[in-house]
């Protein structure tokens, strides 16, 4: 008879046997799993205050803070360590809970820590943690413990460069905000305190003196481009704003060692047109003057077809007051044609007579019967007095603008302004 090979009932197939022999290692796993997570909850608060001390220990920045700020830092080390205990209890719960591990800090901490600070936080509890691993898993589960430290941290730290970033794109587009309120109210002369409050708020610490700078806007502005004439701002002075208003770009410089020299090195940020640099005025709570002087400056610029670019404000007297602008008025007369007057010494009759003799030094002299020698030393002597030279051509025309300015306050026929006054006719 033919052998009887068939298997005895109780027997598996081998693919039963695996299967089955899976599922229970599973179950295994799962059960040691559960255990370990019992242990590490009830140990959350040995494994906080070690992170705590650790930190303490090991972090100056940490020492350096506030009680009020590092009770908060302790609170998210706390929020982590329970957050990946209750993770590590339920392996198959999506890691979305990270993200909890920061809600329990208020939005002020992200000012009073950075981001690294933040990294080496979560640095200092994968540590303690793992250093426990031992006393916390048993046998085979420290592998496993440890590679699930590993990648919760990871979530933890990418968690928290996104929180960082959120963080700088809420406080960049509110400062955005701020800074254009500020620029506007420089531009309306808002008063002193409500300036000062929202530039504090801005974190303007120059102490140094103000000057405003008024062009045209770039045809399509970005806000790029504003970050980039903010950062090359910076560069050149102490302290900086950006503002854009229409087709006007208004920056608003502080702490400058050359506000000359700023304004050429940004000039190229700026439109095609002219670009017009405002007087310097001792702090940011005078700088509405100097930008009222700038817009001044630019309505009025086009009546100097060679005006360099950038053109100083104070530059522009004379197109500014034939423009209407009484402050220029003002300057011309108190600057030029005042302290030549009360210079005496026949100063102001030789620099008329020079510049109405279209500026020869013979004519000057045979008008006044003087050697022309004479006239050198009276012309320098006025140029000492009142800052422009009658000899140069450019400086001649404003000198020539203030003494017909000047004469005529004297006959009656004029008025100006008072010197705290920045508006024109």
């Amino acid at each position: 008879m033919p052998e009887n090979t068939a298997r005895p009932k109780s027997a598996k197939a081998p693919g039963k046997r695996s299967a089955a022999d899976s599922a229970s290692r599973g179950r295994d796993t799962l059960r040691h799993r559960a255990a370990t997570g019992r242990r590490l909850k009830a140990g959350i608060g040995e494994l906080s205050t070690a992170t705590l001390q650790r930190l303490d220990s090991t972090l100056p920045w940490y020492r350096a803070m506030q009680p009020a700020d590092r009770s908060w830092v302790g609170l998210v080390a706390q929020a982590g360590i329970t957050s990946f205990v209750d993770w590590y209890r339920k392996p198959d719960a999506p890691l979305w809970v990270v993200a909890d591990i920061f809600g329990t800090a208020p939005r002020e901490l992200t000012r009073a820590i950075t981001l690294q600070q933040t990294l080496q936080l979560v640095r200092v509890v994968v540590e303690v943690v793992e250093e426990r691993v031992p006393d916390l898993g048993k046998g085979d589960e420290d592998q496993s413990l440890r590679e699930a430290v590993l990648l919760f941290s990871r979530e933890v730290a990418f968690a928290a460069a996104d929180v960082y970033a959120r963080a700088a794109e809420a406080r960049g587009n509110w400062d955005a905000r701020l800074e254009a309120l500020v620029v506007d109210a420089l531009v309306r002369g808002e008063s002193v305190d409500a300036l000062t409050s929202r530039t504090a708020a801005l974190g303007w610490r120059s102490v140094g003196e103000v000057a405003v700078i008024v062009g045209q806007a770039p045809f399509r502005p970005t806000p790029q481009l504003t970050d980039d004439l903010r950062r090359s701002a910076r560069r050149v002075a102490e302290d900086a704003l950006v503002g854009i208003q229409e087709n006007r770009l208004i920056v608003v410089l502080g702490g400058a060692k050359d506000f000359r020299t700023a304004a050429a090195a940004l000039a190229d940020k700026f439109g095609p047109s002219q670009v017009v640099l405002g007087p310097v005025v001792p702090s940011l709570a005078e700088a509405g003057t100097s930008a009222a002087a700038a817009f001044a400056g630019r309505h009025a610029v086009g009546g100097w077809p060679g005006a360099p670019r950038p053109v100083s404000a104070d530059d522009l007297w004379p197109e500014r007051a034939l423009a209407g602008d009484r402050v220029a008025v003002r300057e011309l007369i108190d600057r030029i044609y005042a302290p030549l007057d009360d210079a005496g010494g026949s100063l102001l009759d030789t620099v008329t007579i020079y510049l109405e003799c279209g500026n020869s030094l013979e004519a000057t002299a045979r008008e006044l019967f003087v050697h022309p020698n004479t006239v050198r030393y009276r012309l320098r002597k006025a140029t000492d007095v009142s800052g422009w030279d009658p000899t140069a051509a450019r400086e001649s025309y404003v000198v020539r603008t203030a003494l017909v300015l000047g004469r005529l306050k004297q006959q009656g026929a004029l008025s100006t302004p008072s010197k705290t006054s920045t508006q024109g006719w």
